[in-house]
């Protein structure tokens, strides 16, 4: 085949207990579903699960035991961090029935949702969409992926995050708002599901703002741990 010129390389991510590596199709993710993250950004309630999209080589893939360096990115002064479950898909859907959508399942792994959020409270004062915010260059790291076929159903299990070894997220993933097939439902109502696909699940309280020179570990019980040092812009 001719192309134009050469294509990229597959975006992927290393599989827990495998040579076999997971190929990223696309990835989105779930905004407030952890009550007491929706009253820190000022909202309360339970409403529908929303939905926003990260370009798949926003996917930054950290190994076991490696701490992945990623630069301070430009055009912000408020980076943030948002530790979340990551549901991969394995298998493809649309407009499916909770009860089955589990069977989409993979795996799942440990994300960060990076966000710059100063730019993000900018677009939504002037009523833009949020891509410059959320979709930036290794926007999100993830954890190698842990197969279900290794660890059953992930519902419940600590999520928690540290900078520089101080503790900033402490959560439950059974206290999310909407269940991951119930996300994975919903979604599929929208948008025709398809392997490789991620989902991040949303994140509990403390999110908070990064420095150059931080170091972050997050981990999830049952899934895996995730590390990343921040370092001054290029």
């Amino acid at each position: 085949m001719d192309y134009v010129f050469s294509p990229p390389a597959p975006v992927v991510l290393p599989v827990l207990g495998s040579p076999a590596l997971f190929p990223v199709h696309r990835i989105y993710c779930v905004g407030r579903n952890y009550a007491d993250h929706a009253r820190e950004m000022g909202h309360s309630g339970r409403e529908a699960p929303f939905f926003f999209a990260k370009p798949a080589d926003a996917a930054l893939a950290i190994a076991p035991g490696v701490t992945a360096t990623l630069n301070y990115p430009s055009q912000t002064g408020d980076l943030q961090y948002e530790t979340e479950l990551v549901v991969a898909l394995g298998g493809a859907g649309n407009d499916l029935d909770p009860a089955v959508a589990g069977s989409l399942i993979w795996g799942y792994g440990v994300g960060i949702d990076l966000t710059r959020r100063d730019l993000q409270a900018e677009a939504k004062k002037q009523g833009r969409p949020w891509e410059i915010s959320k979709g930036f260059d290794h926007s999100a790291p993830v954890s190698a992926i842990r197969p279900v076929a290794q660890s059953g159903r992930i519902d419940r299990g600590r999520i928690w995050l540290e900078v520089n070894g101080e503790r900033r997220q402490d959560g439950d993933l059974s206290s999310m708002i909407w269940g991951v097939d119930q996300i994975i439902a919903q979604l599929s109502r929208y948008f025709a599901l398809a392997p490789g696909d991620l989902v991040f699940t949303g994140t509990p309280a403390g999110v908070g703002a990064l420095r150059a020179g931080d170091r972050l570990r997050a981990g999830i019980e049952g899934v895996g741990e995730i590390s990343l040092a921040i370092a001054r812009a290029a």
